[in-house]
């Protein structure tokens, strides 16, 4: 799987695909909370190769991704069947857990992924997220780091409580479930979790005040940050930027290029954050939304 975003990304130089780090972040919130053999299809050809997979997520978030050289061969409406197919079935054990409509993201200036999505009944949704680039090729300027604070890598499997704690602080709302020690473990357990780039500010007591976790697309030379985040309590101290460009300097010696990031088109504060260390909006991607769920005629 990634195999097949990495080098669709290679063959076609866009967005079209996702970054390895959307990948596996979506995998490790199946794995925490599915059965991912259950929540995720994958189509081979005959001698074996992957050309295609899609996720259903806990949101319902609905993903598909097909190898280039097999787009419009008929995975993606098979892809689209099967997780309306399985979001119905969920719905039908567990109605007040599976309640909500099947949901996608595209970029909005994919008009083919867009359409796709129309045509099977999607229509736009309320959330619209603005995605930045920033070229490693722009100098990264030092940050000041607040007396008695450390700006580091997690420093190993004693620290995963900690980090487990501060990442449920920030996301904790939008995730079902608490995060635990043992959850971050998997996490780094992922085949392209890099322990350089899981960044954090700990305080003069020990606890992390914030974090980002850093991945890296080594075909395309691409660094991704997701997920951000700082303890309400420590912000504007400046600590989100000084993980964000300890980050990038290590995606640097790593030989990356160029660094995404995406956040809320509404989220102010995360994106002057950003832009306070080099990124720039690049495109928008938008949620959209399937509301003519069959389970609706049932109901």
């Amino acid at each position: 799987m990634l195999e097949l975003i990495q080098t669709g990304r290679a063959a076609t130089g866009d967005w079209q695909y996702w970054h390895v780090g959307e990948l596996l972040y979506m995998f490790y919130q199946v794995d925490r909370h599915l059965v991912p053999g259950e929540h995720i299809r994958v189509w081979h050809t005959p001698r074996g190769a992957l050309i295609g997979y899609a996720f259903l997520g806990v949101d319902p978030l609905f993903d598909w991704q097909v190898a280039h050289g097999w787009l419009r061969c008929g995975i993606e409406e098979e892809a689209l069947e099967w997780a309306q197919a399985r979001l119905d079935a969920l719905h039908a054990a567990a109605p007040e857990r599976w309640k909500d409509h099947l949901t996608c993201l595209a970029r909005l200036d994919d008009a083919e992924r867009v359409g796709f999505l129309e045509r099977g009944g999607f229509v736009p949704g309320k959330y619209v997220e603005v995605n930045h680039i920033r070229p490693l090729t722009d100098p990264i300027v030092d940050v000041p780091v607040p007396d008695g604070y450390e700006v580091r890598a997690v420093a190993g499997r004693h620290e995963f409580d900690e980090r487990s704690a501060v990442d449920h602080a920030v996301w904790g709302q939008w995730q079902p479930g608490k995060l635990s020690g043992q959850d971050y473990l998997r996490l780094t357990q992922l085949p392209g979790y890099d322990g350089r780039l899981d960044i954090v500010a700990v305080g003069p007591e020990g606890r992390i005040a914030a974090y980002v976790n850093g991945w890296n697309d080594v075909v395309n030379r691409i660094g991704d940050f997701g997920p951000v985040g700082t303890r309400a309590e420590y912000r504007q101290r400046g600590l989100g930027k000084a993980v964000l460009t300890e980050c990038l300097r290590q995606m640097e010696a790593c030989g990356m290029e160029r660094v995404c990031v995406s956040t809320g088109e509404n989220n102010t504060a995360a994106r002057r954050l950003y832009e306070s260390v080099g990124f720039r909006v690049v495109n928008r991607t938008g949620e959209f939304e399937r509301t003519n769920r069959s389970v609706e005629t049932e109901e």
